[in-house]
């Protein structure tokens, strides 16, 4: 009988043996630091403990024109680089899935290598080639036109985060879109061209309608990893000319780990994840629209 119980037991508890130190982990550096976070952002940490003070550190963010100008700054990266991307993720994907393609797997492989570099790494490759003696300029001065200051025009600085951006993560889109394209099937293609239908009115009538849920997915991860944005402008811009490369991650990072405010930092991440949510929001509530 005892061995009975005790072997009942052991079942029970077996469960939480396999799960236990997950759990543990869990609490402590995910559920912990989000709790301790939102207390923080209502207060500042001053010798070993959180002392608060209510709203001030969100009323100080909403009257900082430094802060609102980084949320500016990642709004104009993001509204240039997410459709560039996406509609150049459409277009790769489309080749990709040709048959008048060879050596598919080839390119498949070399479009999304960016995805696997880290992006400090290309972050600095990309400072070295935007640079004043750089590549780029090299190769504008030999095409006989007068070399790009990158580093002291604010849009030129813009542009270069958003041709770095672009290069890094489009790949990545190339390749969730193609496996929507794979799974549209041909019989369709077949009946449109039997119809009189040509490659471009296919690709609006097809293509871009049974696609559409995936382009919202691409869409949506795009605009939040924009939001995110943070090593590019640290690392290529350092955040100017006279801040405007500052993206919204870029201000919470100096505010927390340069300034040493976190409460104010915590204050501010929170007000970045309410936009997220609101941004996911309204790009689900539009694809719900375009399929009804």
């Amino acid at each position: 009988m005892r061995t009975g119980m005790s072997y009942k037991r052991k079942m029970k508890l077996a469960p939480w043996c396999f799960i236990g130190p997950f759990l543990i982990v869990f609490l402590l550096f995910t559920v912990y630091p989000v709790f301790y976070s939102v207390a923080l952002s209502f207060g500042t940490y001053k010798a070993g403990s959180v002392k608060f003070f209510g709203l001030r550190n969100y009323r100080y963010l909403l009257s900082d024109k430094t802060f609102l100008q980084s949320i500016l700054n990642t709004f104009k990266i993001g509204i240039i680089q997410v459709p560039l991307m996406i509609i150049l993720a459409l277009v790769f994907a489309c080749l990709l899935n040709s048959k008048l393609v060879k050596g598919k797997g080839f390119f498949r492989m070399a479009i999304f290598i960016p995805v696997l570099i880290d992006a400090v790494s290309y972050s600095v490759i990309f400072s070295l080639l935007f640079n004043d003696q750089g590549f780029i300029n090299n190769m504008i001065s030999r095409l006989g036109f007068t070399p790009a200051s990158w580093y002291t025009n604010p849009w030129l600085a813009t542009m270069m985060i958003v041709i770095a951006q672009t290069w890094k993560w489009t790949g990545y889109n190339t390749i969730i879109i193609l496996s929507g394209l794979q799974n549209i099937p041909s019989e369709l293609y077949e009946a449109a061209a039997i119809d009189g239908a040509g490659r471009i009115q296919q690709f609006f009538s097809i293509t871009i309608p049974l696609l559409k849920n995936m382009i919202l997915m691409v869409m949506v991860t795009s605009v939040n990893g924009a939001v995110q944005m943070f090593t590019e402008p640290n690392i290529i811009t350092h955040g100017g000319p006279t801040g405007s490369t500052t993206t919204v991650m870029k201000y919470l990072y100096d505010m927390g780990f340069k300034n040493f405010n976190f409460g104010i930092a915590c204050a501010g991440s929170y007000v970045i994840v309410l936009i997220v949510v609101v941004l996911t929001l309204i790009q689900l509530r539009a694809g719900k629209e375009d399929a009804a």
